[in-house]
């Protein structure tokens, strides 16, 4: 049973993750790989909005993906746009990459390799990671224009799509962790943190929401 105080705590994470960005079409959809194929759907409804001509995804497996996606986090999410109607030829897949930065990293080299133009990017995510998936694209492709976007939702409705309260929460408060340590590092770039997003934060860490924390001098992950 999660308590009030960390759910309302939990709440104040989820709302500070979501960017609030204004949708616009962009030269190329990324949506990033992860154990949530509503990242696929969400990316695909992009699509038919008319707010991409080409997506990439991007992703290999991971501790949470490699039994429910044996291909690959890209690969499966390509099959599920597929069956929405994205057709093939308008996706991309980039099947290595294994962290955030990697996501970026790899898809950006996938585009140039291609000869793709690409002025802008939608950047489609988690709910609770479009403030980190943001401030990791700006640090390592700064010369092109970033809007973060997720599936529109509510925290108590996402916890009900996956399943696992603690989970979910664990994840906020991991994200949350690397919002503050990652700049530093060199991995992301600055933000300011509200004083009562690092009390929220620091409350959940103090309760044992830790299962995705990472050490502070950690790899990217």
């Amino acid at each position: 049973m999660i308590q009030a105080q960390a759910w309302a705590d939990a709440q104040r994470l989820w709302d500070f993750q979501q960017m609030g960005h204004e949708l616009r079409p962009c030269s190329v959809a990324i949506g990033l790989g992860s154990h949530d194929l509503g990242v696929a759907d969400t990316t695909a409804g992009f699509y038919h909005q008319g707010m991409a001509p080409l997506i990439v995804f991007t992703g290999a497996t991971s501790r949470t993906t490699h039994e429910r996606m044996p291909r690959g986090e890209a690969e499966h999410y390509r099959d599920r746009a597929m069956e929405l109607g994205v057709p093939e030829h308008v996706i991309l897949v980039e099947p290595n990459a294994r962290n955030t930065g990697e996501n970026i990293r790899f898809s950006r080299a996938l585009l140039e390799a291609r000869h793709e133009s690409v002025s802008s990017v939608l950047l489609v995510s988690k709910p609770y990671e479009e403030r980190r998936a943001y401030a990791t694209a700006c640090k390592l492709w700064p010369a092109v224009g970033w809007v973060s976007a997720s599936t529109p939702m509510t925290l108590a409705d996402y916890v009900d799509s996956i399943g696992d309260a603690r989970l979910v929460v664990d994840m906020l408060v991991g994200a949350q962790q690397r919002l503050m340590i990652y700049p530093r590092q060199g991995f992301m770039i600055e933000q300011d943190i509200p004083g009562d997003i690092k009390a929220a934060y620091e409350r959940l860490r103090d309760r044992g929401f830790t299962s995705r924390l990472v050490p502070e001098t950690a790899e990217p992950a």
